[in-house]
């Protein structure tokens, strides 16, 4: 058995915070021993596997401010995650054997310098090109960060990324670190979408579904850079060109009231959805329980999957065990999970190229269904959680044999 102490900045909901989570599940599944220490976790806003006790959560370091006035996000996460490898090596008692964090590479120093044991960092994407670098203050500031990022990233005993376009990326954005990522992509619980789900889609959205024939749906979080409203200009467009629109478009997103844009893009969205009258053709859904995430899938017809240069993207493989085809942006993750023409669609991120794969598998139903058919085979085959927790197995075990 292996003891693995978990750093994560905030375990909320999005797709970071489920990589983590089934990470942790899969080294349990292994007879591992697993325990989170995170600076942030609310009980009414994780994932189910966390507040109900299945995975052990510490929280350090809540007390400190994840921002001065909505600024310095990125400087306030270095430091909470600092505060938190301290209190994970000196204050605990965990003994951890091996260390896995990601998102934040500020605490690997700690956690290698004190806690003198091999470190796992699970790199999403680089920070540095998430973050804006337009004025000369916005550079002042992010240079030190920046730099401190490649320079954490490469003291990782072994770092790796959750798709090749991410591994890519990383070998282009951290040129000192000669070592190559390896790719461990993020899998499924399947048993979490194989349950009977107690809700039928009336039940989730207020619309009269006995007019509705086909639904679309959208599932990511209420961030600018998901370009979420590419998915309601697409439904827009489509809705123009049929002769009877008996369609129906839910979008859900991952939504903390804590974060300014997640709030601030939500109203924009809802705002651009009266613009082009479609108030009473679209449902929104804010961090909606897994229960009716789970109804969503089984019941809609086709995702509709906006962000462009995804770094991976869990939501079209969810959506492909569910049987559903998915219609995605052509760059990024997609370009490893959904093929093109079997599974879904890959696109040009503009309404028209969207909205005129969406009527055809509107008017082509049983392509959809086929579609459907294959992209479950393919997660089964490629994606499944047996396959994740072998091969995360196999690094931890290394590691330490090492």
């Amino acid at each position: 058995m292996v003891k693995v102490v978990f750093l994560h900045p905030d375990l909320g909901i999005g797709g970071a915070e489920r990589l983590v989570v089934d990470a942790a599940l899969a080294l349990q599944t292994k007879g591992h021993q697993v325990h989170i220490v995170t600076s942030h976790h609310d009980p009414s806003h994780c994932f189910p596997e966390t507040s109900s006790g299945i995975i052990p959560v510490t929280v350090s370091g809540s007390w400190l401010p994840r921002s001065v006035f909505g600024r310095f996000l990125a400087l306030f996460a270095y430091i909470r995650m600092i505060w938190a490898s301290f209190y994970a090596v000196f204050f605990s008692q965990l003994d951890a054997d091996v260390y896995f964090c990601d998102q934040v590479s500020m605490c690997i120093p700690v956690l290698g310098l004190f806690g003198r044991k091999p470190i796992l960092f699970y790199c999403h994407f680089p920070d540095l090109l998430l973050s804006s670098h337009r004025t000369w203050l916005q550079k002042a500031y992010r240079a030190p960060l920046d730099w401190l990022e490649e320079k954490t990233t490469g003291l990782a005993t072994k770092t790796v990324v959750n798709s090749h376009f991410t591994a890519g990326v990383y070998q282009e954005t951290f040129k000192s670190i000669r070592r190559r990522p390896e790719v461990l992509y993020p899998s499924l619980n399947f048993e979490s979408f194989d349950r009977v789900s107690p809700m039928t889609l009336n039940q989730v959205i207020e619309a009269d579904m006995d007019t509705i024939d086909f639904v679309f749906l959208s599932i990511n979080r209420y961030e600018r850079k998901k370009n979420l409203a590419l998915a309601i200009h697409s439904f827009a467009l489509l809705k123009a060109t049929l002769e009877k629109p008996n369609v129906h478009l839910i979008m859900v997103g991952g939504y903390d009231e804590r974060l300014v844009e997640n709030v601030e893009y939500f109203e924009e969205l809802r705002k651009i959805s009266a613009s082009v009258n479609l108030d009473d053709s679209i449902t929104f859904l804010r961090s909606p329980s897994d229960d009716i995430k789970t109804c969503l899938l089984k019941n809609c017809h086709t995702l509709l999957y906006t962000p462009a240069n995804e770094h991976f993207g869990i939501v079209p493989l969810e959506a492909m065990y569910c049987q559903l085809p998915v219609i995605a942006v052509n760059s990024g993750g997609p370009l490893e999970t959904v093929e093109d023409h079997r599974t879904g669609y890959l696109c040009h991120p503009t309404p028209e190229d969207f909205s005129d794969k969406m009527r055809y598998l509107y008017e082509n139903r049983a392509v959809a269904v086929q579609m459907g058919q294959r992209g479950r085979e393919r997660v089964v085959q490629n994606f499944s959680f047996q396959s994740f927790s072998n091969q995360l197995d196999d690094f931890v075990s290394t590691l330490v044999a090492n």
